[in-house]
């Protein structure tokens, strides 16, 4: 059932993302949506309400990922020139806007939680920053501090290619189950997923793939990986190890991947379908 339906006229709506529900705020009145456009405006919506709260234009360029801080205090945004925008949903400003990434398209924005000291830096959040040119930045903030810290930065390397060759996206997840690991997934010299740890600096895990992913989402509930693939294939993928199950039955490249929040379901989606997969147990 179609609930609500927010439309913006002459512009196309590049990424999306739901705030955060805080403490106690399960009610309707927190169901907050935030969509980047084409035109490098940021809008945020009340589902509840049904209505525009805010406008904002951190960027100049079309928006390509978006996402909350983990308390829904910040809205962190990436546009197709590679700048990262941290602004805040309560007065409409833009913060900082981040350039470390200049000259390729944001892929991937995502944040979680963190104990302040942990890392040796300061901050209760984590995030990453993932680009087209398969680098991928780390960074601690403290948001009520206006402090945001570099704390590492991974780049990985791939064969050379044609020119105009329409490559795999470049993908990084934090890992729940694994405190301080990422995983990430783009072209490369192999096809595979790699477990990275932020303690040891170093790749301490890999994944063989049967081709390069187009999509991922990692269950925030059990060790599961789930990766699309151009091929119109679906796997789950038990981490560390152990067989992976294959599905198939979309039409097309499966560019989406989700787990619920419970990590019960899992909802994939392709050119003309969108598929909800219930995960027993």
């Amino acid at each position: 059932e179609l609930v609500v339906q927010f439309q913006v006229l002459n512009q196309s709506c590049q990424c999306l993302a739901w705030k955060p529900r805080g403490a106690g705020l399960w009610g309707a009145q927190s169901q907050h949506v935030v969509a980047g456009y084409s035109d490098g405006t940021i809008r945020v919506f009340s589902v509840s309400r049904t209505e525009m709260e805010l406008k904002m234009q951190p960027h100049s360029a079309a928006l390509t990922a978006i996402t909350y801080s983990t308390d829904g205090e910040m809205i962190l945004s990436g546009d197709k020139e590679g700048l990262v925008a941290v602004s805040s949903p309560r007065t409409g400003i833009t913060l900082h806007v981040l350039a470390d990434h200049k000259g390729s398209p944001i892929t991937v924005l995502q944040c979680t939680r963190k104990h302040y000291h942990d890392f040796g830096v300061e901050g209760g959040e984590l995030w990453l920053a993932t680009s087209s040119d398969r680098r991928v930045s780390v960074w601690a903030s403290d948001w009520l501090r206006d402090k945001c810290e570099l704390l590492d930065w991974l780049s990985f390397p791939a064969p050379a290619g044609p020119e105009g060759l329409d490559l795999p996206p470049s993908l990084a997840a934090f890992c729940p189950w694994e405190h301080g690991a990422l995983v990430y997934v783009g072209f490369g010299m192999q096809r595979e997923a790699l477990f990275y740890s932020l303690r040891k600096k170093q790749v301490v895990r890999k994944v063989s793939l049967p081709a390069f992913a187009a999509s991922l989402s990692l269950s925030p509930a059990t060790p599961f990986m789930a990766i699309g693939f151009g091929d119109r294939l679906l796997r789950l993928q038990p981490c560390p190890a152990g067989d992976p199950q294959d599905f198939a039955g979309h039409d097309d490249t499966v560019h989406l991947c989700r787990f619920a929040p419970s990590g019960r379901r899992l909802l994939t989606a392709s050119h003309s379908a969108v598929f909800v997969w219930e995960l027993p147990g």
